[in-house]
């Protein structure tokens, strides 16, 4: 896999790049966020490693343009490592996040899984949900709201897509994390309740008051009616 590095520390840029290259990834390394963002252009990388702290062009602002132009994953290193800075990296689009200082399995792990999830294509692609108002076509990865289209992030993306394909039925805390994000990740409830606000405030009117998507409470989620004629709250 071709493998995008954006860090300013030289020591630890070279060290992850050389622990990845030894693992037959295809590295390449940026040391600020213009340069960054100029090679990921170039290089067509299938994930990015983007540190948050970097003088200049910080990493949240990589971020930003990063998902304003591509779907490439990115993974976030951040040397803070509090809720709010892992939640602004999420907003962003980030796909997930490593708090310095780290293991090199754990990163490996986490590349593994990021890169699992961009692989695998949708179940049941022919699957379009539509009701008038909402249309999500799945096998075009197309969502519209009013006839205007609604730009997912790939991770809302997968998680709107499962909870539609299991729509009525109330879907795991457990379940979701596994199978959207992978069994590595089965403790994060907190990051899974930030993407269910994330899609609510995308496609439901009211995101207070869902249409769609709806919480049952220490349980999980579910898309829709719990059965024909009975509706959700």
């Amino acid at each position: 896999m071709k493998l995008l590095i954006i860090e300013d520390d030289i020591t630890l840029s070279r060290l992850l790049g050389g622990h990845l290259q030894s693992l037959g990834h295809e590295v390449t390394t940026a040391t600020g966020g213009a340069e960054g963002l100029r090679l990921a252009g170039e290089a067509a990388p299938d994930l990015v490693i983007l540190d948050v702290m970097m003088p200049g062009m910080d990493g949240w602002e990589v971020c930003r343009h990063l998902r304003a132009t591509s779907t490439v994953p990115i993974l976030m290193l951040t040397a803070k490592g509090t809720q709010e800075d892992v939640i602004q990296g999420l907003e962003l689009g980030a796909d997930d996040y490593l708090k310095k200082p780290f293991d090199l399995r754990e990163l490996e792990l986490r590349i593994k899984a990021i890169l699992r999830r961009s692989e695998e294509a949708p179940r049941d692609q022919a699957n379009v949900y539509d009701d008038g108002s909402l249309r999500v076509d799945l096998e075009r990865r197309l969502v519209l709201r009013q006839g205007q289209r609604v730009h997912l992030t790939p991770t809302e993306f997968r998680l709107l897509s499962y909870l539609l394909r299991h729509q009525g039925r109330v879907v795991p805390h457990e379940e979701l994390l596994t199978e959207v994000w992978g069994p590595e990740y089965i403790q994060e409830t907190a990051n899974l309740s930030v993407y269910v606000r994330y899609l609510r405030e995308k496609l439901e009117s009211v995101p207070g008051d869902p249409r769609y998507i709806f919480t049952e409470w220490g349980v999980g989620y579910r898309f829709g009616y719990l059965s024909a004629g009975t509706p959700g709250g």
